[in-house]
């Protein structure tokens, strides 16, 4: 187990560095350690809780929160994240939806520029709906908090920059996170036996990554970070 706690930590890390919670790579780990489904699900949004948390924190704290792009985002995916916990869904069939979505930002990430500050559009509240409730729903179906699937959206619309979707995308990933475990306690949760620990490792990663994040990492870095967490979310997700 003391790899596990080792990957948990750097998964944690590499998350909270762009403003992410790493519920899919939480997901991706346990499965190949053999924790049960049932585990699964809930165990990756309460950690994404900690990370995410302290990753807003970091990057709030750097100015790069954007209030008025947040809060239609968040109005539609909240309880849209709810009903999505209250939802069934197989587990082999959840991970192979999540691992094509993370395929289409790899590319969009990897291999175009940033997008300039000059070039960054003013947000369409109509369009934050549509995007904060489809993917509200689909992270409570799949028990995740969204971010991963919001970065990529927010830059390929242009209208944030890397650090400014850092942070919409850590507290989008907290709320959605909550949302998403009230609608999984309507059919009964459990947990693991060491989740404590599972829960000072992941935070003990999200702050520090969240801190060279906020202020260390160059915007390059983290477009690279970032592109490199989610291909290997789901090269994990569809092959482990």
């Amino acid at each position: 187990m003391e790899v596990f706690y080792i990957i948990l930590f750097i998964v944690a890390f590499l998350y909270a560095s762009v403003g992410h919670g790493g519920a899919s790579g939480y997901l991706a780990l346990m499965a190949k350690y053999g924790i049960a489904p049932e585990v699964m699900k809930p165990t990756a949004l309460l950690l994404n809780l900690f990370v995410s948390g302290s990753a807003f924190l970091q990057f709030y704290r750097g100015n790069h929160f954007l209030k008025n792009i947040f809060l239609p985002l968040a109005a539609a995916s909240i309880p849209m994240s709810f009903i999505g916990g209250m939802l069934v869904i197989e587990d082999h069939i959840y991970k192979r939806i999540l691992g094509a979505l993370l395929l289409m930002p790899v590319v969009r990430l990897l291999f175009f520029k940033n997008t300039d500050q000059s070039a960054l559009k003013d947000s369409n509240f109509y369009i934050s709906l549509l995007v904060g409730g489809s993917i509200g729903l689909l992270s409570g179906m799949i028990g995740i908090g969204g971010g991963i699937i919001l970065s990529p959206v927010l830059l390929l619309l242009k209208w944030t920059d890397q650090k400014q979707t850092a942070a919409i995308s850590a507290l989008f990933i907290f709320v959605n996170s909550v949302a998403g475990l009230a609608g999984q306690f309507t059919k009964g949760i459990e947990f693991n036996n060491n989740m404590l620990i599972y829960v000072v490792v992941a935070f003990s990663g999200g702050l520090l990554g969240a801190y060279y994040g906020a202020s260390k990492f160059n915007h390059n870095v983290l477009k690279n970070v970032l592109g490199l967490v989610l291909f290997m979310a789901a090269f994990k997700l569809w092959f482990v």
